[in-house]
């Protein structure tokens, strides 16, 4: 925060000089200046004097406009700045005081063990007063309140980033802009949904009232978008400024830097699990950063391949004789563009060089995806077999795009960012009103919750995802694309500890059980065929050779190959021995009551921190392998719902019964959109005697079923939007009447 104030002053201050106090004729040669000592023209001779730029900065009224402008913003950061600096203070010393934590050790602390110390304070102290005990999930829920929230909204596709453009097809905006607009508007700006941080305003609770709030929601947005559009020139001559101060020296240093890829806002949100927290999903979205770029890699143009070469042959020769003729005479810098064309033709060929393939590299996408799977967690049906198709690449860097296209979108984030407020997400509003509503439920010692952070299989589960006759939600409170159980899975890895709820224990423990050998394949040695479970008349198991595959492009990654190349390059480090108890509790993780990563609090430093790697990248392989067969799972069960339907068409076609038989088979089939309609027999979901959905869901027998075409990554297309009417849900004026009934989550 103190960094982002110095830079504002100094962009601003130093633009504002730059424009108006410097004599570019001077600078340029173009205007000589008289010495009486010297006739070397310096630096300063081309500053103009003070009272000279001061006149011209106050003749200037668009000057003085952003000097104000900036002005206002900066006295803004400068608030949040102080605010923040108390709350930090708070914060330091809760933890000297309260978990005895001193600064100087605080680096040296895992997560886990902070939020150790945090259950045992509030079980003497009681730091919270409303419940005796604190769980991981209510520390979770307190940090991540906001966040579960938006990840939930970008899974069920209710937030509007993606759409379908005449020429670039299928597109993705989400800029840091457009983010922080979304929170403005529904968590902590003036009018927002929340009244304070932990608590929905009582009347978003209630239906009776959910068009005139929609209302409401939809004058604000369209407010809130004048005001960007109002602003756009400020903002975007401050994003242009601030890009070029940040990244020409890194251009001029590293000129293939632009050529470089980074995971989109996007697919940071897309690839979220619900409860995760920022340095879980770096750390893991870090791991799969080098498989993701050896695949976007694989797919070059020969084209474009021969192209690079000869104009990188070509730009190369002429820069080979600029430089022979510098260094026999250093006179030649100073011919006017020699030095200019040096160094562009230094950056053509950088950015030649990245389109030029390696040579030795190998076409293998299927592994490649497979690999990227395992860390990422989450990719589209459609992408496992296709890895090799440009559909799936292009697809692919949505999520994983160039560091160029994110400074793009940035740049263009102030003048887009106001049309889809206005144009897009103020369509919406019924549907965001109805979303806080049916899905928040009130939490004891936490407050107002998104009810998919709960990640509770009987209410968001899908059945496309081992879910089935665990879940009993509709297609409206499934969570896509297995969110919810992927969710639940990182969640118990993570956390050892955490008591999940009966059905939620029953799904883990199932889970776990099932991929155990593959596990012990991936850390003890290379698959054999002995070790492939067999499927009747001995054909081998396709969910097993499947995860097999991913298993064996893992195993270079795998906490046994870190531990001995740790061992092979410290040979005075100890590593625990096979029948030691904490590589025991490695292997089982979360089926013992121990923690794994605070087992070797009695061994050294040294001994403790590589012991506390290994054990936490057993974790982290544990949870790829149950992501690799939760996919596999889900392919084969897809497979088979497709493969059921086909075969009752072909053999009772002119069978009455069976078309009853397909219609049940569609309503079986998984599918969702972002608030699909539901038939009346799936009808609202059950209500937890442990919590309570505000509002409940719509009333089913007013839904009328539909076919929705799936969009790639978790969207669906907007096709019939308009034919949509928003009074499907039926307005329930006896809560409007009568206090809500609000159960809370102990």
């Amino acid at each position: 925060m103190a960094g982002g104030t110095r830079q504002l002053v100094f962009v601003v201050a130093f633009t504002v000089f730059l424009a108006n106090c410097v004599d570019y004729d001077i600078l340029f040669a173009n205007k000589f200046v008289n010495h009486t000592d010297s006739s070397k023209v310096t630096l300063p001779d081309a500053f103009l004097p003070v009272d000279v730029c001061s006149a011209r900065i106050r003749d200037n009224v668009f000057v003085i406009f952003i000097l104000i402008i900036s002005g206002v913003f900066w006295l803004h950061r400068l608030v949040k700045f102080i605010y923040n600096i108390c709350c930090y203070w708070e914060i330091r010393s809760f933890y000297i005081n309260a978990l005895k934590m001193p600064m100087a050790d605080l680096p040296y602390f895992t997560w886990q063990e902070v939020q150790a110390r945090i259950i045992e304070i509030q079980k003497e102290h009681q730091i919270c007063i409303h419940k005796k005990e604190l769980t991981e999930l209510d520390i979770y829920h307190r940090i991540l309140r906001f966040k579960n929230y938006m990840v939930a909204m970008v899974n069920k596709s209710l937030l509007p980033v993606r759409f379908r453009l005449p020429l670039l097809g299928d597109t993705v905006f989400y800029t840091r802009g457009l983010k922080y607009n979304f929170e403005l508007i529904f968590f902590w700006g003036p009018g927002s949904l929340f009244e304070n941080e932990w608590s929905l305003k009582p009347e978003y609770k209630r239906g009776g009232n959910r068009l005139e709030l929609a209302d409401r929601l939809s004058s604000r947005i369209l407010w809130i978008g004048i005001a960007n559009l109002l602003l756009c020139p400020v903002i975007l001559i401050w994003q242009i400024l601030y890009a070029f101060f940040s990244y020409t020296e890194v251009i001029k240093r590293e000129p293939g830097s632009l050529g470089a890829r980074c995971w989109s806002l996007y697919g940071r949100f897309y690839l979220r699990h619900f409860n995760e927290l920022d340095h879980e999903l770096m750390s893991r979205l870090s791991k799969g950063y080098k498989a993701s770029s050896k695949y976007m890699n694989c797919f070059m143009s020969p084209l474009l391949t021969v192209v690079a070469k000869n104009v990188a042959f070509f730009a190369g020769s002429i820069l080979a004789v600029l430089i022979a003729l510098t260094i026999y005479d250093e006179d030649v810098l100073a011919v006017e563009h020699v030095l200019s064309s040096i160094t562009l033709l230094g950056v053509c060929i950088t950015i030649c060089r990245s389109f030029i393939p390696d040579k030795h590299m190998v076409f293998c996408p299927e592994q490649l995806l497979k690999v990227i799977l395992a860390h990422i967690h989450y990719m589209p049906d459609h992408w496992q077999g296709n890895a090799h198709r440009y559909e799936t690449r292009d697809e692919f860097a949505q999520l994983f795009q160039y560091k160029a296209v994110f400074i793009l979108e940035e740049l263009l984030s102030p003048v887009i960012t106001p049309f889809i407020l206005i144009f897009c997400l103020r369509r919406k509003s019924l549907e965001i009103i109805d979303f806080f509503r049916n899905f928040t439920v009130d939490v004891v010692g936490v407050g107002d919750t998104c009810s998919f952070a709960q990640m509770d299989v009987r209410q968001h589960g899908h059945p496309a995802w081992m879910s089935a006759g665990k879940t009993e939600a509709s297609i409206y409170q499934q969570a896509e694309d297995g969110k919810t159980e992927l969710s639940l899975m990182h969640f118990a890895i993570t956390n050892p500890h955490w008591q999940p709820p009966r059905e939620s224990t029953h799904f883990i423990s199932l889970l776990k059980e099932k991929p155990r050998s593959l596990i012990a394949n991936l850390l003890m040695g290379p698959p054999s065929l002995a070790s492939l479970h067999l499927g009747r008349e001995g054909s081998i198991n396709p969910v097993s050779i499947g995860v097999s595959e991913g298993a064996s492009a893992l195993r270079s990654l795998s906490p046994v190959s870190t531990s001995l190349h740790l061992r092979g390059s410290y040979p005075s480090a100890r590593l625990p021995r096979p029948d030691h108890p904490a590589v025991v509790a490695g292997r089982a993780m979360t089926g013992s009551g121990t923690d794994a990563r605070t087992i070797s609090s009695g061994s050294s430093a040294w001994e403790g921190q590589l012991t506390s790697m290994v054990l936490s990248e057993y974790a982290s392989t544990e949870m790829s392998i149950h992501a690799l067969y939760m996919h596999e799972m889900h392919k084969q069960q897809s497979r088979g719902e497709v493969s059921r339907h086909t075969w009752h068409r072909q053999e009772s076609d002119e069978s009455s019964e069976s078309v009853n038989e397909d219609i049940e088979a569609a309503r079986n089939f998984p599918r969702s959109s972002t608030f699909p309609t539901t038939s009346h027999h799936e009808g609202a979901a059950h209500q937890s005697g442990s919590q309570r959905r505000y509002g409940g869901t719509s009333d089913p027998g007013s839904f009328r079923a539909q076919r929705t075409a799936r969009m790639p990554m978790g969207g669906w297309s907007e096709e019939n939007q308009m034919g949509r009417h928003h009074d499907t849900v039926p307005e329930e004026g006896s809560e409007d009447e009568l206090p809500p009934h609000i159960h809370k989550v102990t």
